[in-house]
């Protein structure tokens, strides 16, 4: 029914897109030691100081996200939080700020904050997409398989992180609580 394998050609350019910007976020994060990469778990190939997996990470996750987003479209006819999108968007703006101001130190927390006031303020206030309750939804559908996925790449841990700059609240389990936010980036 999604026949996704269709949407190759409008899809490659924006995964291209976002793939140079997060490449590039995550070169300067490895190399400032916001995180790192356990060698005893990688094929031993590195770009930029970072493992071939990490440049694919950039490829397969927005892929498998876009996915599951057309096939919530596909299958569930209903906008299940459209009606709320205004709300859980200027909630989430409150929480970054906030979470920007009490945390302004701390790198990781920092920028993920930042690019989410930016992002969702800039789809809200510019833009009003009427699919962002579907965004929504998919996100949070997305959030099982990366908690089992990120659980155990941090748990082993193949990718690691500095706490220092981290929130200081406790973990999901291993999984830094930047992590989904910057997943939903």
């Amino acid at each position: 029914k999604v026949a996704f394998w269709r949407s190759w050609k409008s899809l490659g350019f924006p995964m291209l897109i976002t793939a140079t910007i997060f490449i590039a976020w995550d070169a300067c994060f490895t190399h400032w030691g916001i995180w790192g990469f356990n060698p005893d778990y990688l094929l031993g190939i590195y770009f930029l100081k970072m493992p071939l997996e990490e440049w694919l990470f950039f490829f397969t996750v927005p892929y498998a996200c876009v996915f599951i987003y057309a096939c919530l479209n596909a299958y569930i006819q209903k906008d299940i939080l459209g009606t709320y999108a205004k709300t859980i968007t200027y909630a989430l703006l409150l929480i970054f700020l906030s979470v920007l101001i009490l945390n302004w130190q701390k790198t990781y927390t920092r920028w993920t904050s930042v690019g989410l006031l930016i992002w969702l303020g800039t789809l809200w206030f510019a833009w009003k997409p009427k699919w962002l309750g579907r965004f929504y939804l998919s996100w949070l559908i997305a959030m099982i398989p990366f908690a089992l996925v990120n659980g155990i790449l941090t748990a082993l841990p193949v990718v690691w992180y500095n706490d220092l700059e981290n929130i200081d609240l406790p973990r999901l389990g291993s999984i830094p609580m930047e992590d989904p936010f910057y997943a939903m980036l």
